[in-house]
């Protein structure tokens, strides 16, 4: 097929259900649901559209990320390399239960661990 990775994915709307399912996930996961403390509603929902719009630009859809850097983000919150794991593997559940390719899935975890290092601070 075809296209973008953004449009292999399925476009917009599969990369924002992709995200409600993954935000879902990262709460109920006491690893990961630490970061969402003391933030509310308004900021959560704040956080899905920032995360489904960086993908969405990442895969080269029409969405621009508006948002700060991914180093400034993430800065002091010493996420370490088993969060992220975590985080991935969450992310990799979701994209199944879409049925996305492996192939698109690859694709994405390839873009996504380009800015793993400007996110995780501990190995």
């Amino acid at each position: 097929m075809a296209g973008t990775l953004y449009e292999k994915l399925g476009g917009y709307s599969v990369i924002a259900a992709v995200v409600d399912g993954l935000m879902a996930r990262i709460a109920e996961d006491k690893r990961l649901a630490k970061y969402f403390a003391g933030h509310g509603d308004n900021s959560k929902k704040r956080l899905r559209q920032m995360l489904v719009e960086m993908i969405c630009q990442l895969t080269r859809g029409p969405c621009f990320y508006l948002g700060r850097d991914m180093s400034t983000v993430h800065k002091g919150l010493g996420i370490n390399g088993s969060e992220w794991q975590v985080f991935i593997t969450h992310l990799i559940g979701e994209l199944d239960s879409f049925a996305v390719p492996d192939e698109e899935q690859k694709d994405l975890l390839k873009l996504l661990n380009s800015i793993k290092n400007d996110i995780v601070e501990a190995p």
